[in-house]
């Protein structure tokens, strides 16, 4: 499950396809062609034709010692370098493979023009890119070459040109290890990130000997403290099991895990059942305690393989990669999304644009807490040879716009993926195998240069809790855009101790409205408009229990200064009303209007009650029987803070809910 390439399964990848695509006869035409071979030695040419039938019948270790015997006798042999050379990268030996096409394409680059695009490949890979593109501009000259072979190689043309000009134009990177708190001598990987930066969740991959893969991947987590990572610590039953788990994705507060479990059909045994080779499973977490986890079903998971989600912070939609084995045997990966709607049930799957998928490889998805900025990880799209990593972002449609590639050295000639972006989009977390780390794959940081930066996102924190017993409660709560009425968030607290977080893009007003029944709902307000970068929001929400007397103020009710008339962003907070009422309809309530003390006090109680009227009037129009609620202003008779400061008046330009009946 490990999301990690080494060089030779690269090479092997990319190569794979093409060596099928050729029998070994065509590549060695002048054989049945009674073409005259590049060797006159007869020993060299008997041992060589050996190695031929060794090689048809796939025995390897026979047709190498006859390899070794002809170029023994003839180091310049061009046909037995290049089956040498073929045998090498089926084994995965590219080392091998790059010399023995270099020695045959320098004694005669003509005689097998596939040596020189094989050879293009392979430096291509290791990032090479002067002398692969050397290769390749004398392969296309070669006559007689397939169609596919020339297109390839001119799609790898593209690719070295776009490597040097990436190599002559760097971004800003330098990455910081994550120190001996997260890293360990094993390898770590699959970073996420709760929306608060101060959770950290990771893959680590440990040797365990007596299962078939010879390894076991369990999960990890370490907290933000202090400036430090604390010293990680496994997640323990019932998430880790004896099987693997990995490529983890948390919901903003950290209260949902999805993650991937490779157990086919249930033939490893335990209660995760899988209906492909991989599957997702999720679990969620109260108190401190996880569930046990389930699987997502069939609507996301499938026959094949899905893996490596990312849920975005609304809590609305998945993204995650589902891979297909071609024809040839090759697994592709495509990016899917699915949204859950509001019986939370998933929709089908679907695959993002085609600014996105190609029919290369794409994965290593990360949904931005922003909503509108994706990362993920692909070969399809233009980059520096292997798997890049690239930025898309969301257009006003609500369309993927074009794939952006991170730049060089944020990808290279190797394998780029597991990229995490922070909430305020400043710092990404990545895993690599760079030197100096402490053992296989660590987690680094970088701050992300600006180009690829998402939207700044925050974060709203606190509990919810019982004003008259101050008992924890697990209350379903909003957070919506004042200025679309769009919803944002929608979640509920913690049943065990009442805590919720979530994220808020910067730069909007939002309405928060709580609610449970039994309780009158909550109202709040927050201006993200002019935050600073990285400012956070943390307040306990409490709930009157409905009661005869109780009140609540509506601070999402809004009128033009000095006037009656309901702005729009009121009509958020009305509705909410509305549904409160409709749910309890024995309940009778009053509205009331209050003002400050500034200006004319029968101006201010005329102002009042004609602000509590405007809302009573909005309310019976919406089908609220008028016996059930009654309008009433107090002017600035009855202030809830000091009139000597704007602070103190803007609190008592209020409008206020009570109940009077039950």
């Amino acid at each position: 499950m490990e999301n990690k390439h080494s060089k030779s399964q690269v090479l092997k990848h990319s190569l794979k396809y093409f060596l099928l695509s050729f029998t070994f006869s065509l590549f060695f035409s002048c054989a049945v062609q009674g073409q005259e071979a590049s060797s006159s030695d007869k020993k060299a040419l008997k041992a060589f034709e050996k190695a031929r039938e060794y090689y048809a019948s796939h025995n390897y270790p026979l047709a190498k010692e006859e390899l070794n015997t002809a170029l023994e006798r003839d180091p310049s042999f061009v046909e037995a370098l290049t089956l040498r050379a073929y045998i090498a990268m089926d084994e995965a030996d590219f080392m091998l493979a790059k010399k023995s096409l270099k020695k045959a394409v320098e004694t005669n680059s003509s005689l097998i023009p596939n040596n020189l695009f094989f050879l293009g490949e392979i430096e291509l890979k290791m990032g090479e890119y002067e002398n692969a593109k050397s290769r390749f501009e004398q392969f296309i000259q070669q006559e007689s070459i397939q169609e596919n072979q020339y297109s390839r190689a001119q799609e790898s043309l593209r690719r070295i040109d776009f490597a040097l000009q990436a190599k002559q134009n760097p971004v800003p990177f330098d990455p910081i290890n994550l120190g001996p708190e997260v890293n360990s001598e094993f390898s770590e990987y699959f970073p996420c990130l709760t929306v608060d930066g101060k959770t950290l969740l990771y893959t680590r991959r440990l040797p365990e000997p007596n299962t078939p893969a010879g390894f076991n991947e369990d999960f990890y987590v370490s907290n933000y403290s202090n400036g430090n990572w604390t010293s990680s610590k496994n997640m323990g039953k019932p998430i880790n099991t004896k099987l693997n788990e990995g490529a983890p994705s948390l919901s903003a507060d950290g209260q949902l895990l999805i993650f991937t479990a490779c157990e086919l059909y249930g033939d490893y045994g335990g209660d995760r059942k899988g209906f492909g080779s991989c599957d997702l499973f999720y679990s969620s977490k109260k108190g401190g305690n996880w569930s046990v986890p389930y699987n997502l079903g069939q609507t996301i998971n499938s026959r094949h393989w899905e893996t490596q989600p990312s849920f975005s912070a609304d809590g609305k939609t998945l993204y995650f990669v589902r891979g297909i084995r071609d024809r040839s045997g090759n697994r592709t990966g495509d990016i899917y999304f699915s949204v859950l709607n509001e019986e939370n049930y998933w929709s089908k799957p679907e695959k993002l644009n085609a600014n996105i998928n190609t029919p290369g490889n794409e994965e290593s998805v990360f949904i931005h807490p922003d909503g509108k900025t994706i990362y993920f990880s692909s070969d399809g799209h233009l980059g520096m040879g292997g798997l890049d990593i690239f930025v898309a972002r969301k257009d006003s449609t609500g369309e993927w716009g074009k794939a952006v590639n991170l730049g060089y050295p944020i990808n290279s000639y190797k394998n780029e993926n597991s990229l995490l972006i922070s909430a305020d989009g400043q710092k990404a977390y990545f895993a690599s195998d760079r030197e100096n780390g402490f053992g296989g794959l660590d987690l680094y940081s970088f701050e992300l240069p600006d180009a690829f930066k998402p939207e700044a996102v925050t974060y709203f924190a606190g509990k919810i809790f019982d004003r008259k017993t101050n008992k924890p409660l697990s209350a379903k709560f909003e957070l919506i855009d004042l200025e679309s009425e769009e919803l944002i968030v929608e979640s509920y607290s913690d049943p065990i101790n009442g805590s919720f977080l979530v994220s808020l893009p910067s730069g909007k007003e939002y309405a928060l409205n709580a609610s449970k029944a039994g309780y009158l709902f909550y109202s709040e307000n927050f201006n993200l408009k002019e935050t600073q970068l990285g400012e956070a929001f943390e307040k306990n929400v409490p709930l009157n229990p409905i009661q005869l007397g109780e009140k609540i103020i509506l601070k999402n009710i809004f009128f033009e200064t000095g006037k009656y008339n309901l702005r729009n962003q009121s009509k958020v907070e009305l509705n909410k009303l509305i549904n409160f009422l409709n749910n309890n309809p024995k309940i009778k309530v009053e509205v009331s209007g209050h003002t400050d003390n500034v200006g004319n006090q029968q101006a201010n109680q005329i102002l009042s009650e004609n602000r509590a009227k405007a809302v009573v009037d909005y309310l019976t129009k919406n089908g609220v029987d008028s016996s059930r609620i009654q309008a009433k202003g107090y002017g600035d008779h009855k202030p809830i803070a000091d009139n000597e400061t704007e602070e103190g008046r803007a609190k008592n330009r209020r409008t206020e809910f009570e109940i009077i009946g039950l």
